[in-house]
């Protein structure tokens, strides 16, 4: 009888939307008990999706993009050898947009099968909790701070700062928060860590509540996130059962229970303060600063909150050591971040690099440019309420500092490319509008001027003689918004208005400044 050969198929939501789970009953059922069936997480090139995957002595060996009419003609060329066809992408690892990236957090993306305890352990998991169990509070604050690791949500704010605040803060009940309520348009590096590598989130959090003494933790999900609730919901159970989880860590005598909840749909609760009130059971509604959640968050308890990536970059700073994630990028940005190409681009995917890289690289050297083949014209970073950046800025490195001395934001690290067909006054009415619908209602620049913003772009493309009225009126607005808004909500709309308003004047019925035109 000739050996089982495994194949891989891919559970990620990215996939199931094209087939997946069709291409996987297709090879089950011509291939039968010749494969063991894995359905794995994504590798993030979604333009290849259905990504199969089969193990061979070379290495594993991709096909895509495989639809289940496929199969026969795969196996009939020796798919499970390895064998050569037109889908076949060569050694998986070798795929150049894989080979060039610098993958840590998402080392074990596509890898591994998800909720297999076996398969995680067997790639460094829980190496980082082992080691946190093993030093103090005040060591862990230290590796964490030397790694230079900052939120991954957008703030950017030091993750060792805000451990060492929790930590130091006297309470009976400290929690820990992740906030996995991924709204921004174009990201998806946080429900890819959930369902493609849950365990990584797991082990993050229970590190930060090792750090901090917390003994509570929850997971804010994204509601429109099924797959990613169920699978980390799994995962929570089995790491609990297998003692990760529980009334004693990895038999340590410390404490941590995690508890996934379903977000309540709306945009602001991605907003820290906002998330708390949803999960106390109230309205979103964004909380005015001080007290800081830090010291009194969630039922006004000391809280640690960051998002799924920074708990999700911890486990291998514990595991390899503070200085070998703080080599790993430039200036104040350390470390790396996985970079989600969105919109109009040819190869759509996750790359996983170090800061420091730019947008031109990004855009044509992983993504081939624009999916219709038009001129890119502008490019929007950090999610709908990021700025356009014009191709004058697309050889800047993606730092932290050098995007905000510009005006622009890294944020999630979401970017969306639109081609030269794009209207950059009709995207920035939509973001006043986004602002206007998403507002919490509680601060008045945020609740009232997105909805005067809108007024103030249809009447400023409408033509007229007022034209230069309404261009003060607009700027006015948005520095209303920027300097007066109570959460970034209402403070970073005026991000897309204002770039597409500088960049892009000719789209807003404006004349083109003569420097801008040369």
């Amino acid at each position: 009888m000739s050996p089982t050969v495994r194949v891989y198929v891919p559970r990620d939501s990215a996939a199931l939307a094209v087939g997946a789970d069709d291409v996987a009953q297709a090879l089950q059922s011509a291939a039968g008990d010749s494969i063991e069936l894995v359905r794995n997480g994504s590798r993030g090139l979604f333009w290849l999706e259905p990504l199969v995957e089969v193990q061979t002595p070379q290495g594993r060996i991709a096909y895509g993009p495989v639809a289940p009419e496929d199969v026969p003609s795969l196996l009939a060329a020796g798919l499970l050898h390895g064998g050569d066809h037109p889908l076949r992408q060569g050694v998986t690892e070798q795929i150049p947009y894989l080979a060039l990236q610098e993958r840590l957090t998402f080392r074990r993306m596509g890898v591994t099968d998800p909720l297999s305890l076996a398969d995680y352990e067997a790639h460094e998991g829980w190496a980082g909790l082992r080691r946190a169990l093993t030093l103090d509070s005040a060591a862990l604050i230290q590796e964490v701070t030397h790694s230079g690791l900052r939120g991954r949500g957008g703030a950017a704010f030091p993750a060792g700062i805000k451990w060492k605040t929790v930590a130091g803060a006297q309470a009976a009940q400290k929690y820990v928060v992740c906030n996995a309520d991924e709204g921004d348009s174009g990201t998806y590096s946080d429900r890819m860590t959930m369902e493609g590598d849950p365990y990584m989130l797991i082990e993050g959090m229970t590190i930060a509540a090792v750090t901090v003494g917390a003994t509570q933790g929850y997971v804010y999900v994204r509601s429109e996130y099924p797959h990613a609730i169920a699978t980390l919901t799994e995962a929570i159970r089995r790491a609990t059962e297998a003692g990760f989880l529980g009334d004693s860590v990895l038999g340590s005598g410390k404490r941590f229970q995690l508890e996934v909840r379903k977000a309540a749909g709306a945009y602001v609760c991605g907003e820290e303060t906002a998330m708390l009130e949803s999960l106390e059971g109230k309205r979103g509604i964004v909380r005015a600063k001080p007290p800081l959640p830090a010291l009194q968050g969630l039922f006004g308890q000391p809280t640690v909150i960051n998002n799924v990536i920074t708990f999700a970059s911890t486990p291998i700073i514990l595991a390899r050591g503070a200085q070998f994630y703080r080599d790993y990028g430039v200036g104040r940005s350390h470390g790396t971040l996985p970079f989600q190409l969105a919109g109009n681009i040819r190869h759509g995917g996750l790359v996983e690099k170090a800061f420091g890289l730019t947008l031109r690289e990004l855009v044509y050297g992983f993504g081939g440019g624009t999916a219709s083949g038009r001129p890119i014209k502008a490019i929007q970073v950090g999610g709908p309420l990021g700025a356009y950046v014009p191709e004058e800025k697309w050889d800047v490195p993606l730092d932290y500092e050098a995007y905000a001395a510009f005006g622009g934001v890294v944020g999630h690290g979401g970017i969306v490319v639109h081609d030269d067909s794009a209207n950059l006054a009709r995207l920035a009415r939509y973001a006043m509008q986004f602002c206007a619908l998403e507002s919490c209602g509680k601060c008045t620049p945020c609740r009232i001027g997105s909805t005067r913003g809108v007024e103030v772009i249809d009447r400023l493309t409408a033509g007229g003689p007022d034209q230069p009225q309404q261009v003060k009126l607009l700027r006015d607005l948005c520095d209303t918004l920027l300097h007066g808004s109570l959460c970034a909500m209402g403070g970073m709309t005026p991000y897309p208005v204002l770039s597409a308003l500088n960049h892009y004047p000719q789209d807003f019925g404006l004349a083109v400044p003569e420097t801008q035109a040369a």
